[in-house]
């Protein structure tokens, strides 16, 4: 059977250089003083996806992703990797949107896609650890969901077959098509881009960004190169829950934490000495 399958994609700051500047006054992100990248979680969902795809012949792979129209710029990250095309879910009311806003407006944008699958995406973001945008999405569109994902071993009559890796040992569970699968960065990393693939699609923009060009002839002779963009009339959304409207969750701060070593201990290896460090570990709850 072919599978239609959505993918839940990011594009995040990177974490690793946050500085002073990472936040405005409103309490939201600057992106524009961070650089942006592809959220490592939902590359490891996209390798998922592009394995079933494979397993499956005349399955579709697409991209789904929320942010400012450069955004694109994962889409065809993705692309260049086998999945087939994608969608940008941008509009200014868009903007400032906590967990909650932000699986609404997924929510929206998968029911107008409405033939699908498997909905995959990554157990969280990095600029948010929350790993809550995939369960609400789930619960928002009423199918069961799949979380804490290492592999999905197989899909068949309906039903899919998924390994999860917990925190204390591994279980493999089956559920109903459709469903929701957020997968672990403890999975198989992604594959890299293909040359080939690359040369398809490194002209593929989105409408924002074809707005500069000065000919855009090439779309209309190879749609495959053209990346959807919506906004919230496109996928019905309502304005008073998108955003920073539809947003309960408030950011007070945020700061650099600098671990600094108070004391140190340097042990010759022996198997007393390290016995005696894990009791005194395990004594003052450090581990345990």
């Amino acid at each position: 059977m072919s599978l239609k399958i959505v993918v839940l994609a990011k594009q995040v700051p990177d974490t690793r250089n946050v500085g002073k500047d990472a936040m405005k006054e409103d309490g939201t992100i600057n992106r524009a003083a961070l650089p942006a990248i592809f959220n490592p979680e939902d590359l490891n969902a996209l390798e998922q996806a592009l394995r079933l795809k494979e397993q499956h012949p005349g399955s579709t792979v697409t991209l789904l992703t929320m942010g400012p129209p450069r955004a694109a710029e994962i889409i065809r990250e993705g692309m260049f990797r086998g999945a087939d095309g994608g969608i940008v879910l941008t509009d200014r009311a868009f903007a400032g949107a906590d967990t909650l806003a932000t699986s609404y407006a997924l929510s929206c944008a998968v029911r107008r896609i409405e033939d699908y699958d498997i909905i995959i995406g990554g157990r969280q973001a990095i600029d948010g650890d929350t790993a809550q945008v995939g369960p609400q999405i789930a619960q928002k569109l009423g199918i069961p969901q799949v979380t804490y994902a290492e592999e999905i071993i197989s899909v068949d009559n309906g039903t899919a077959t998924i390994k999860r890796r917990l925190e204390r040992g591994v279980e493999t569970v089956t559920c109903p098509l459709p469903l929701v699968v957020t997968v672990n960065g403890s999975a198989d990393e992604c594959r890299p881009r293909n040359a080939r693939l690359i040369q398809k699609y490194k002209y593929a923009k989105s409408p924002s960004e074809k707005a500069s060009l000065e000919c855009t002839c090439l779309y209309d002779e190879r749609t495959y190169l053209n990346i959807a963009e919506w906004g919230v009339n496109d996928v019905d959304a309502d304005l008073n829950q998108v955003g920073l409207a539809g947003s309960p969750t408030k950011v007070k701060g945020i700061e650099n934490v600098v671990f600094q070593a108070k004391e140190s201990k340097r042990l010759e290896g022996s198997e007393n000495e390290i016995d005696l460090l894990i009791q005194e570990l395990i004594a003052n709850h450090t581990i345990g």
